[in-house]
């Protein structure tokens, strides 16, 4: 028979540790689940007494990022040019950028390009707004939305249709020619207050 070693002055002898014997009460039979059950079951169509998200929303900061926006001129011109600055300057590579030239015939922004293809892909986007401090038209910003769950991953991919801004009074959906008198100069300084009557394509 091995002999035991001496304890360490660090060490424990467990044979000198006391223990109390703990009892273990059985099952508490059919009535007692019966009871659990209807503990639970009783709170279900009760009023919660706290009131949370969904039904109260918290309001958000000024400077919150949420969802992006793509913003138009006041007489309804795009803002964005095409320049692709806000894709370079996504460290997640979430947005897409496809420039087109724009036309007398087909005018989309007051610039020599606009936008054609535009994309922001919600599953990669850490919303960092690095995107809007690159954009020189400031045709790309944040708004406070924040509720972009959804079930399938292709809907998480917003096109141009889904950043763009609503057309507000006064403004009138490109296609059209710009303010007469105006360049793009003048769109950029804010000269541009509202549509004018000559800028309505005639179909």
């Amino acid at each position: 028979m091995a002999e035991i070693e001496p304890l360490k002055s660090n060490e424990m002898d467990l044979r000198k540790v006391e223990f109390t014997q703990v009892d273990q009460p059985g099952s508490v039979g059919l009535t007692g689940h019966m009871k659990g059950f209807w503990t639970t079951f009783s709170t279900i169509f009760k009023k919660p007494e706290t009131v949370e998200y969904p039904e109260v929303k918290a309001p958000t900061q000024e400077r919150f990022h949420g969802r992006h926006q793509l913003n138009r001129h006041p007489d309804g011109l795009e803002k964005c040019i095409g320049c692709e600055l806000c894709a370079w300057a996504c460290p997640a590579d979430a947005i897409y950028v496809e420039g087109a030239d724009n036309t007398e015939e087909h005018r989309m922004s007051p610039g020599e390009r606009y936008g054609k293809v535009y994309q922001i892909n919600y599953l990669r986007c850490v919303f960092c707004g690095l995107c809007i401090e690159a954009c020189p038209t400031r045709a790309l910003t944040m708004t406070n939305e924040y509720e972009l769950a959804d079930d399938s991953r292709e809907k998480l991919i917003f096109e141009k249709d889904d950043l763009l801004g609503p057309l507000r009074a006064g403004m009138l959906m490109p296609p059209h020619p710009m303010y007469p008198d105006m360049n793009d100069s003048n769109y950029y300084k804010g000269d541009v207050l509202g549509a004018h009557p000559s800028q309505e394509v005639n179909k």
